[in-house]
């Protein structure tokens, strides 16, 4: 929907600040500006019109009175339920917009507003009178919102990049996230990149008293697993009832709502559920990695439009340092590319796109989840065959062994893992990497008597899903000014997944079982059974090509590459790829991608 911003500071100049920080993200709101600024606090928004279309949607929107206003970034699927409520206890409405739900449910519920909430969302309620920036960010971090102090100065807003017009912001690289970045593809957890900048966790709030210049972070959302008593049948009805409803929701819109569509099960059941006009999908001229022509034959049989684009490898290499700008981090999932371009074919249509994240986190649908024969042996076996690996050279065998000897609790950061521990000291020079075990210690604490599959959903869901698989969706539709939306990933839905057994979402090896078959009852063809690709890109193949491979060498000769790295190890990962020996791409990617988005952030001078 947008983008928001703030700044709490005694500075003079915070009108002129506030707006060139809306500036850095006019791509997520090319509508209109909004501003508010007193002697204290700035907050700004940029707007990318949806529900009520009108001038009187513009933000920030105030109460009654004008003791309370309000700038948010997201939507309230909820927000007309919500609002007979409060008018029926007397609140006064001026808009028809969801925005204007979250001040008078403010007035009504305090902080309890959130737990009151259908959808995706960032906001700031500033109330004047008691000195007080209510600041809170949805269940699952569908919507990114990142702070930051600096002495006397609190900054906060959709998107790191807008801090680095303020004077006070202080450009440093966190280094201590090097390694758990190299390990679980993506910057997990509250830190970031940027030394002192942080994101407000999925399920928070914060609390920032003007008076005392100091803030509390409150976890007002905690997952819960629990066990239905349902058949298994009646739980594929329910499942097809509930995504009904949540696509319902997410379709409520005074724009059109265009679709993303892969081959896959996900993005094909909302298809065939929402029946969009318009749909897209990327592919590539190797037909191995393009979903095209399946995305196509769901469309025809449904009778809409699938609109579609081949990404060559030469756009591909281009985009990569714009896609990093607007990441603000790095990523090693590939995908952020594909889903940039994407975004910028559907923008040529649509402000408003459904997209599948959370299918896989919520239903158990990563092909990790089903053990392998292997891992169910006693952990005592296998941390004994482990012990014997380790004197033993080291090969694909033995390494995996090895990974197989440790608990649940010492090898699963992220069902997208890259580096080890072991390989960590052999690529980094800069050792003093924050711990991956102590990012995700307490979360395993929280979930210590839950089942391996719960605890993997767990992890899964607070850092792949939210840090990475949400987090690129939302920024790289934002670049070009449209929503993305995921029906998926929504506390209704959550709240019947997370009741499902093990049984109904891994069943004869078939992962997200329960879901496929409540699939099946919408989708024309076979879709629901296919297994899950994510988006392919060749990057394999293309690290081998004479020009991607000279472009990654010559990155890896960046000074701040000799700096952090051991320079022949991360170069005989490069030519062990290129000349076939091991297949080192997604290493080789995780590293080039960081120096890339460290040359956009800290070598150009636009930043």
């Amino acid at each position: 929907m947008c983008g928001i911003n703030g700044i709490v500071s005694k500075n003079k100049n915070k009108e002129k600040l506030i707006h060139e920080m809306n500036e850095r993200i006019i791509h997520r709101g090319p509508d209109a500006e909004g501003l508010f600024v007193d002697e204290v606090v700035a907050l700004g928004q940029r707007r990318l019109s949806i529900i009520d279309l009108s001038d009187n949607g513009n933000q920030p929107i105030y109460n009654e009175d004008g003791d309370i206003l309000v700038v948010y970034n997201g939507e309230v699927y909820n927000y007309q339920a919500l609002k007979e409520e409060l008018e029926s206890a007397g609140h006064k409405f001026s808009t028809n917009t969801d925005t204007e739900v979250l001040v008078h449910g403010y007035e009504e519920w305090g902080y309890e507003l959130v737990n009151r909430l259908r959808g995706m969302f960032a906001f700031c309620i500033y109330d004047k009178d008691n000195g007080k920036l209510f600041i809170a960010r949805d269940y699952f971090g569908v919507k990114p919102l990142y702070y930051y102090q600096n002495k006397d100065v609190f900054l906060f807003g959709s998107e790191i990049k807008s801090f680095m017009v303020h004077p006070d912001f202080d450009k440093v690289l966190n280094k201590e996230m090097l390694g758990a970045y190299l390990t679980f593809s993506f910057t997990p957890g509250k830190n970031t990149f940027f030394e002192g900048v942080y994101k407000l966790e999925p399920g928070h709030y914060m609390v920032f008293d003007l008076k005392e210049n100091t803030y509390e972070v409150f976890k007002y959302f905690k997952l819960e697993f629990g066990k239905t008593e349902n058949s298994y049948e009646r739980v594929v009805n329910e499942i097809s009832e509930m995504m009904h409803d949540s696509v319902k929701h997410h379709l409520i819109s005074d724009v059109e709502v265009g679709s993303f569509l892969s081959s896959g099960i996900d993005s094909s059941y909302l298809v065939s559920m929402a029946r969009p006009d318009k749909t897209y999908t990327v592919g590539y001229a190797d037909k191995k990695y393009s979903e095209i022509d399946l995305a196509r034959d769901l469309t025809d049989r449904l009778g809409i439009t699938n609109i579609s684009s081949k990404i060559s490898k030469e756009e591909y290499m281009e985009a990569i340092s714009n896609v990093y700008y607007h990441m603000d981090e790095p990523t090693t999932d590939a995908c952020s590319i594909a889903v940039y371009f994407l975004s910028k074919l559907a923008s040529q249509d649509v402000k408003v796109v459904l997209s599948g994240e959370g299918a896989d986190e919520f239903f158990g649908g990563y092909n990790s989840y089903d053990d392998h024969p292997y891992t169910k042996l006693p952990l005592w076996i296998r941390k004994m065959v482990a012990g014997i690996c380790k004197i033993l050279p080291k090969n694909k065998y033995t390494r995996y062994l090895i990974r197989r000897g440790l608990s649940l609790e010492e090898g699963y950061v992220s069902i997208n893992r890259n580096f080890y521990d072991d390989e960590l000291d052999d690529v980094l020079k800069y050792k003093d990497y924050l711990k991956n075990k102590d990012i995700v210690k307490d979360t395993y604490l929280e979930y210590k008597d839950e089942n391996e599959l719960n605890k993997k959903l767990a992890i899964d869901i607070r850092y792949w899903l939210a840090d990475n698989i949400l987090l690129i969706v939302d920024k790289m539709t934002m670049a070009f000014s449209i929503e993305s939306r995921v029906p998926f990933t929504d506390i209704e839905v959550f709240k019947l997944a997370s009741k499902l057994p093990r049984e109904y979402k891994i069943r004869n090896g078939v992962t997200k079982a329960a879901l496929r078959d409540a699939a099946k009852k919408d989708i024309p063809n076979e879709s629901y059974k296919k297994k899950k690709l994510g988006f392919p890109v060749p990057i394999r193949e293309w690290i081998k090509e004479e020009d991607f491979y000279n472009e990654i060498k010559n990155t890896f000769e960046l000074s701040i590459a000799d700096e952090l790295f051991e320079k022949d190890a991360i170069m005989k990962l490069l030519e062990d790829h290129k000349n076939g020996i091991r297949d080192n791409y997604r290493k080789v990617w995780a590293i080039y991608s960081f120096l890339k988005w460290y040359e956009v952030f800290f070598l150009e001078e636009k930043h």
